[in-house]
């Protein structure tokens, strides 16, 4: 009787020792797998922030900074006034920033009578503005490469307001590849017969 006691407990130790063999490869299974996609998650995280970084500090640097801003001053016959059908705005490209295609670049008009987004084109109109050289050690028109390059941005403001008028008020916003830079201006109290005014 004794011996058949001991081989049924010997036999039970034995499926209690298998089970938990089962569970502990069960366990080490889960927690590599687990493991893995921590890994993962966390190189996606990494290489994620990583990007997000270098956008950040694209936008704050990348940009383009006005010089000046001038308007052409001509006589509107049929408003029997004085006008600025032309603005000028000279640019060079920020302190650390990096090439800047204006060429992509697309300007927010916001004006006393109308809204507009206008793009880079032949001629300066309702739709499109034209980008000028004034220094450009390289050739590199339209692209601000040297921080010594100096390139006018013309809008042709006659045609996208019929002019602007004494103290009408304007925002420009350039917006490049990396981000946006918003101007404001306003129009002088009085328009002489000078053919330039400072905005």
């Amino acid at each position: 009787m004794t011996s058949k006691k001991i081989d049924i407990f010997r036999s039970e130790r034995g499926q209690v020792g298998i089970g938990t063999l089962i569970v502990f490869i069960a366990m080490v299974l889960v927690a590599a797998i687990a493991a893995g996609v921590l890994i993962n998650t966390a190189g996606f995280l990494q290489s994620k922030s990583e990007r997000t970084g270098t956008q950040s500090t694209a936008q704050v640097t990348n940009r383009v900074h006005v010089i000046s801003t001038t308007g052409n001053v001509t006589y509107n016959s049929s408003m029997d006034q004085h006008v600025v059908d032309y603005v000028n705005l000279t640019v060079m490209k920020g302190s650390g920033s990096g090439d800047i295609n204006l060429s992509t670049a697309t300007i927010e008009w916001l004006g006393p009578d109308d809204g507009l987004i206008l793009v880079n084109g032949s001629t300066p109109d309702k739709k499109n503005f034209t980008i000028e050289a004034i220094r450009d050690n390289d050739d590199t028109l339209p692209v601000l490469v040297n921080r010594a390059d100096r390139f006018r941005i013309v809008l042709n403001t006659g045609k996208m307001t019929d002019g602007l008028q004494e103290r009408q008020e304007f925002t420009l916003k350039i917006v490049t590849n990396a981000g946006a830079v918003t101007y404001h201006h306003s129009i002088p109290e009085t328009l002489s017969d000078s053919h330039a005014i400072a905005l």
